[in-house]
């Protein structure tokens, strides 16, 4: 099997796809950039509330909350206040609160607690969380249109 050099995929897929490409080779680096922040931010607080056997998970359910209350800002400030630069956004909501927040942990805590015979704390993680992050999210956006609109002359 032979490997295709660049200029036949060039011109298999045409100059357009390569021009894609290449601008959003920026977007995906300042993306797994922000990840990799969000998630040793993750980690360490993980670490900082450890979780014991059956326990309630505190720290990812903290971590989700106050992700989701800071993303609630980060949108009303990026969408009515703050022309950024078209990297930020994918930097930070898409970066560093994507890898920061994590539902996936908050499924795998659930089935753990459920398999291990903590059924009730499971359900209750189970409602508790999206719950509080909604809530979480409404309430800042919330405040920080009041905060805007109180600053404005």
């Amino acid at each position: 099997m032979t490997v295709p050099d660049k200029e036949n995929l060039r011109e298999r897929n045409g100059p357009t796809r390569w021009r894609a490409r290449r601008e959003q080779a920026p977007v995906v680096a300042v993306v797994a950039l922000g990840g990799a922040l969000g998630a040793t931010a993750r980690y360490a607080v993980s670490q900082w509330l450890p979780t014991p056997a059956g326990g309630f998970p505190w720290a990812i359910f903290w971590v989700n909350v106050s992700g989701c209350a800071v993303i609630g800002v980060f949108m009303v400030v990026i969408t009515d206040v703050w022309a950024a630069h078209h990297l930020v956004r994918p930097f930070f909501g898409t970066g560093v609160l994507g890898g920061f927040t994590t539902f996936s942990t908050y499924t795998v805590d659930i089935q753990r607690l459920v398999d291990s015979g903590h059924a009730r704390t499971g359900l209750a993680y189970l409602a508790a969380t999206p719950c509080a992050a909604l809530a979480a999210v409404w309430l800042a956006m919330t405040a920080a249109r009041r905060v805007l609109k109180w600053r404005q002359p």
